[in-house]
C-alpha cells in the first residue's frame, strides 16, 4: 500500500537476520494518529468500521509483495477494518530493514519464519545496500 520512511525506533529501527525479534509490536488496541505521531504505531485509518486487532503473533517476519518486487519486512501491527464500501480490510504495518516504516494489505504478504532462506537473503541484501551502498 504504501511506504512510510519517518517511523523509526530509538537504534535507528532497521534489523538484521538476528535482531528482528526485538522490534516492539503495537498491539492489543487500535492505533490512533496520536500512536503514530509518537512513534508507536506505523498507521493509523480513519472513516472504517468494526477496527479490531488481528490475533496474531507480533513481531512476524513476512515476504511482502509490492510494485518493486518482494522485500523482507517484519509485522509489527495488525488491524483489520470494514472499508466505507463495506469490504473487510486486514491492514498491517511493518518495518522494513532500514527501518523504515510500511503498510501493506495482509494479502500481499508471506508469513514466514526467521529461517526461510529467501527471507534472510532479502534482510541480508537490503542490510548490505544501506550499510556499504
Amino acid at each position: 500500500m504504501s511506504q512510510n520512511d519517518e517511523f523509526s525506533d530509538e537504534d535507528g529501527g532497521g534489523f538484521d537476520v538476528d535482531d528482528w525479534s526485538r522490534l516492539t509490536p503495537f498491539a492489543g488496541s487500535v492505533a490512533t494518529l496520536d500512536d503514530v505521531q509518537a512513534g508507536k504505531a506505523v498507521f493509523a485509518l480513519g472513516d472504517t468500521e468494526e477496527a479490531r486487532v488481528i490475533d496474531m503473533e507480533l513481531p512476524q517476519p513476512v515476504i511482502w509483495w509490492e510494485e518493486d518486487g518482494e522485500q523482507a519486512a517484519v509485522i509489527v501491527q495488525a488491524e483489520a477494518h470494514v472499508g466505507p464500501d463495506g469490504d473487510l480490510m486486514e491492514v498491517l504495518g511493518l518495518i522494513l530493514p532500514d527501518g523504515g516504516g510500511a503498510v501493506a494489505l495482509l494479502d500481499d504478504v508471506d508469513l514466514v519464519d526467521d529461517t526461510d532462506p529467501t527471507w534472510r537473503d532479502l534482510v541480508a541484501r537490503a542490510v548490505d545496500m544501506d550499510g556499504e551502498g
